[in-house]
């Protein structure tokens, strides 16, 4: 059990807080000098015509590559074996300071709103840069990193300006592996975590908080993100959901996520025949793990596919353009009403 509880990479945030705060601040600066934690967006590949942004969010005690990298290999399978699978898409990975407890260093007293909004502004602003900011988006989400994804989308739909409003207009699907819908064992996980370092040591108490089943919190983030999601569909910009659970134990803690926790009723549930640590480290294409969430990934990309194609070549013989009244046809008909919902939903 012992590589579960391993050191965050050391490299505590300071910042303002720590500033204003004289223990913080002693105790900082009796802490040797340390690396910086991997945070913000990272580009993992780049198609030469890319046409949707998939980015990848790790949770709890996550990092944004090692998260994604499978035991004896260097690096992570969305930068090794997704692009050959789904050649157009670029990817891209997130980081932030996600450790609820750590041995010597400053645990960030971040809430899941901060990532959020991290997440938010360095997606944004990445996009905004190379002008890619109408790119669909596809998140997929592990763990923490999924309540991080809905809260930035739903704050996403409450901002009025375009780049930041943007990212939700973008959002085509999302991958949950192993998020804590409605709570889980994850706050008891960071418990013993924090009673497994001894004295010395600082938590997060606002995340664990957050994670214990019924939290006020966790309430307000699930219901924001229906009701956000239920909006989207009804205007007609409906967003592919599936959520993904772990099958087997972690040692000595049990069932992190329980299934009951990791699906949301009305979408996709898939089992990936692993722990919570490992159901998000894949080492080779015919691993069932990669399998089963590639094949979503290239359900919705081809969907994406189908909903770009351009309207002139898919009308049938004798209609023409609209017509001042947006009907179809030379019967003033509008024949094309299943058109665009069967190119952009997926079935």
């Amino acid at each position: 059990m012992r590589q579960f509880f391993r050191r965050r990479p050391e490299g505590a945030a300071t910042g303002p807080a720590a500033e204003h705060n004289p223990l913080e601040r002693s105790v900082t600066t009796a802490l040797p000098s340390t690396k910086t934690f991997p945070s913000g967006i990272k580009l993992l590949h780049s198609a030469a015509q890319s046409t949707v942004d998939i980015v990848f969010v790790h949770g709890l005690t996550g990092d944004r590559e090692k998260t994604w990298t499978a035991s004896g290999w260097s690096e992570p399978w969305p930068k090794t074996l997704l692009p050959s699978e789904l050649p157009t898409a670029r990817v891209l990975t997130f980081g932030y300071d996600a450790y609820v407890t750590d041995w010597k260093g400053m645990v960030s007293q971040s809430r899941i709103a901060n990532h959020a909004w991290k997440l938010l502004t360095s997606l944004a602003a990445y996009r905004e840069k190379d002008d890619t900011n109408e790119r669909p988006i596809i998140f997929v989400c592990h763990s923490l990193g999924g309540l991080v994804c809905e809260d930035a989308l739903f704050t996403s739909r409450q901002r009025t300006e375009p780049h930041l409003h943007n990212i939700l207009q973008s959002t085509r699907g999302i991958a949950f592996l192993g998020t804590p819908h409605h709570g889980s064992g994850l706050a008891r996980w960071a418990e013993l975590l924090s009673r497994s370092i001894g004295i010395i040591k600082q938590t997060n108490t606002q995340i664990v908080e957050v994670l214990k089943r019924d939290s006020e919190v966790l309430a307000r983030i699930q219901d924001g993100f229906h009701t956000m999601v239920l909006a989207r569909g009804k205007e007609g910009q409906r967003i592919e959901i599936s959520c993904f659970f772990e099958e087997l134990p972690l040692p000595g803690i049990g069932q992190v996520v329980p299934q009951d926790s990791a699906i949301l009723p009305g979408y996709i549930p898939i089992g990936i025949h692993s722990n919570h640590m490992d159901m998000t480290k894949f080492a080779s294409v015919d691993d069932p793990g990669f399998l089963a969430v590639c094949g979503e990934l290239r359900r919705w990309t081809k969907q994406l596919g189908k909903a770009v194609t351009p309207v002139g070549n898919l009308l049938p013989p004798g209609y023409s353009s609209p017509s001042k009244d947006g009907r179809h046809g030379p019967d003033g008909s509008d024949g094309l009403d299943g058109l665009y919902s069967d190119a952009t939903t997926c079935r």
